[in-house]
């Protein structure tokens, strides 16, 4: 299957728990954790177009109390991605807004691998580095866009690097002991 990618170029948002703000590149959490689009064991790193929808997905577990976090922007080029926010990619990758927004934690609790994941094998196989995607987060709108990365690195053509021009970030874990 011939998949109808796009290469992006520009910035990217994500926020962080400040404790892993020396590592901002690794996608450990969600290696570790499982994502909408990654069950555990699979490294992905979730970004988003705008800061307010980094904070927002960054949130979710804490939609009445906002928690601290690390806000970093990235610089991305990167080819290989699928752009998921239009319906033509949707149709030709074969899958639906449902499949994209479905109760992939309640699924996987109970031992359903979730459409999500399914389309993301798929779409890894195939050699997809990402795609762009609406977040699903409660209180999220049509500006509310995301880009996974399954293959990124620090030069193109999946780049994904953070900005720290000025070295703000912390370098280790030594800081937080």
């Amino acid at each position: 299957m011939s998949l109808p990618f796009t290469r992006l170029t520009r910035c990217v948002y994500r926020g962080h728990h400040p404790r892993w703000s020396f590592d901002p590149e690794s996608g450990e959490g969600a290696t570790r954790h499982g994502g909408r689009f990654n069950p555990k064991g699979v490294a992905a790193l979730y970004t988003s177009l705008r800061p307010q929808t980094a904070w927002l997905e960054a949130q979710q577990s804490f939609p009445f109390k906002a928690q601290p976090l690390t806000l970093c922007a990235y610089d991305i080029d990167c080819t290989d991605i699928l752009d998921l926010t239009d319906p033509a990619v949707r149709n030709a990758v074969a899958t639906t807004i449902n499949d994209l927004g479905c109760a992939w934690e309640v699924m996987s609790g109970s031992g359903t691998t979730p459409p999500s994941w399914r389309l993301a094998m798929r779409l890894r196989v195939g050699n997809a580095a990402g795609i762009v995607v609406q977040s699903f987060a409660k209180g999220a709108t049509d500006r509310d866009i995301n880009v996974v990365f399954w293959d990124w690195s620090g030069t193109p053509p999946h780049q994904v690097v953070v900005i720290d021009d000025d070295a703000r970030l912390p370098r280790n874990d030594r800081s937080w002991q």
